[in-house]
């Protein structure tokens, strides 16, 4: 117990930062179309899901001298469309396909700094790779912690904040606040590395689906399109991919991204949880024609478990109940860490500080 105790505190004393700001930083990305649609024009406009004005507003979108690669459409919860170039370029337009604001680096926009350190690090694959392994470090403080916390569980008091800014006091609080919110914090952190890390995600779902079989069930098909088409009769293919899925809700329209690539169009099914939706359908970009489809409510049940890691992550299911439970989760996070930062540097052997003598007048 006394190895596990100093490998919980150095540890938490190293990582515990970069944690804490995991934790801040999703539990504000949690709330990022309410701060949208209290910023930005045209973001709390009610969604348009009719045919014709997707169509209106991809043609207008598409027909630019400098098109963007791809588009996600417009939520009930934000009325804009995101529109993403080369590199760090992006914009935001309306539902009629104006551009509203655009920028060229993600420093432009808090919310996308944000999910870019949250998910990134800043550092693109590589920080991506980072990110997984410290939510499988923070998932190793969380057994560790609940491990230490049983003995001492008699003791146990719900408080969000220390009784006195004392170390023994932030000590406890500590060990306690960790106990109650545990679920919360293995939930986010499993979910978080498994997105980042797929032989994680792999080995979390292989009991259900081998991994062979999800990397088939999810691969685009193996067909060549041809030259993009300049003047595409983009209500023909929005119309073509609504009928492939009636219920569906169009997500994304993404143009070829290299020569002989199709257009993909990916829509969300009613009962899917992810935004955005894995279901799927493929056109020839020289003629607007589908040539391929994908029912994500058909995939394997290892692929179909894995495609909920994001919604519950990110608390795109569940409304504002949810929402608020993930933002929990995440300040949680963030006082567990820079709290153990603060009392690990203050004194990092852990052990009791003697009281000088009082001096003899």
């Amino acid at each position: 117990m006394k190895t596990l105790r100093l490998l919980h505190r150095w540890t938490g004393g190293f990582v515990g930062l970069l944690l804490a700001l995991f934790g801040l930083s999703g539990a504000l990305l949690v709330h990022k179309d309410a701060f949208l649609r209290a910023t930005m024009p045209h973001a709390a406009d009610a969604q348009r899901q009719d045919t014709a004005t997707l169509a209106a507003a991809a043609t207008r979108i598409f027909a630019s001298d400098e098109r963007p690669r791809s588009i996600v459409l417009a939520t009930e919860r934000l009325g804009l469309h995101k529109l993403s170039y080369k590199g760090e370029r992006a914009a935001y337009a309306d539902q009629d396909g104006n551009i509203v604001q655009s920028w060229t680096s993600n420093w432009s926009r808090p919310e996308v700094w944000l999910f870019d350190f949250h998910h990134h690090l800043f550092n693109g694959d590589a920080g991506e790779v980072v990110g997984g392994v410290i939510g499988l470090v923070g998932l190793g403080f969380v057994v560790t912690g609940l491990i230490l916390w049983w003995p001492t569980r008699r003791m146990f008091r719900f408080r969000l904040w220390p009784q006195a800014a004392r170390r023994a006091a932030i000590v406890h609080h500590h060990r306690d606040l960790g106990a109650w919110i545990a679920p919360l914090l293995i939930l986010s952190l499993t979910t978080g590395a498994a997105m980042n890390l797929k032989w994680f995600s792999q080995a979390l779902r292989a009991p259900f689906t081998s991994p062979a079989v999800m990397e088939a069930a999810s691969a685009p098909p193996k067909i060549v399109g041809g030259k993009l088409a300049k003047n595409l009769d983009w209500a023909k293919v929005i119309g073509a991919a609504q009928a492939r899925f009636p219920d569906a809700e169009v997500r994304t329209i993404a143009l070829p991204a290299k020569a002989g690539g199709l257009i993909q169009i990916r829509l969300r099914r009613e009962p899917e949880w992810l935004p955005n939706g894995r279901s799927v359908v493929w056109f020839d970009p020289a003629d607007g024609r589908p040539v391929a489809s994908r029912d994500a409510l058909a995939l394997p049940l290892g692929a179909r478990i894995a495609n909920a890691d994001y919604p519950l992550h990110a608390a795109k299911v569940g409304g504002l109940p949810y929402r608020l439970v993930m933002t929990v989760s995440g300040l949680g996070l963030a006082l567990l860490g820079s709290l153990a930062v603060v009392t690990f540097w203050g004194n990092p052997s852990g052990l009791p500080r003697r009281r000088r003598p009082a001096r003899q007048r």
